[in-house]
């Protein structure tokens, strides 16, 4: 099956759009599904840095480790599951528009199941990312436009 794909425009600089994104404390802010995340290796992000990601699929809390294959800031990350039944791989690009006054996200997500996950994917899983991808992008624009106090 093709990955899901979704773009949104921010009133954001790609430089303050990838810092917010990338920081694993932010992840329950604008991604519904996430209930708690937290990195699992000492000092700043970079590539082979772990986040054990605690999702809820369906009525179920189901933790899962993701790894950063790929820190280019601020234009691109990369990232894989590594535990759990359900794994994802997400690939994220921010382009720069309006001479970098504004940005361009563009998240694409493919998953993975193992074990129980097989069955989930293409019953519980994929149906809930598909639609809730665009409404997190919502959320990722509404927190990054907010005025600051």
């Amino acid at each position: 099956m093709p990955a899901i794909r979704e773009v949104i425009d921010v009133d954001c600089s790609p430089e303050d759009v990838y810092a917010y994104i990338t920081d694993p404390s932010h992840l329950p802010e604008w991604q519904l599904s996430a209930v708690k995340a937290e990195p699992l290796d000492e000092g700043p992000l970079h590539v082979g840095s772990r986040v054990r990601v605690t999702r809820r699929i369906g009525n179920r809390e189901i933790p899962m480790t993701v790894e950063f294959d790929e820190l280019d800031p601020p234009h691109s990350w990369h990232l894989h599951g590594i535990s759990g039944p359900v794994r994802p791989r997400t690939r994220g690009e921010i382009e720069p528009l309006d001479d970098g006054r504004r940005s361009r996200v563009t998240m694409e997500i493919d998953l993975e199941g193992h074990g129980l996950g097989k069955a989930l994917i293409p019953l519980v899983v994929r149906p809930q990312v598909r639609k809730e991808l665009p409404r997190d992008e919502q959320l990722l624009k509404e927190r990054l436009e907010r005025p600051t106090t």
